[in-house]
């Protein structure tokens, strides 16, 4: 849904990004721990409104790369 704008499920255009704020208690980020530092990297979601389907993007390449060092 990221690329196309549409959902693979209902193929409505009615298509909404709810973006992550890292640093935002309770976000939807994932946590990257390096002895006593912690890191969050952001997951945006991609909404469908038509049928609720969603689905979770790391978005940039850097951010996956790290995502990959840490857990790869």
């Amino acid at each position: 849904m990221m690329n196309v704008k549409r959902c693979p499920i209902c193929d409505s255009t009615d298509v909404v990004r709810v973006p992550d704020n890292a640093h935002r208690y309770l976000a939807n980020s994932i946590c990257i721990t390096r002895l006593a530092t912690v890191k969050r990297v952001p997951v945006a979601r991609y909404v469908c409104c038509a049928c609720g389907y969603v689905e979770n993007w790391v978005e940039t390449p850097r951010e996956r790369e790290e995502i990959r060092k840490a857990f790869g």
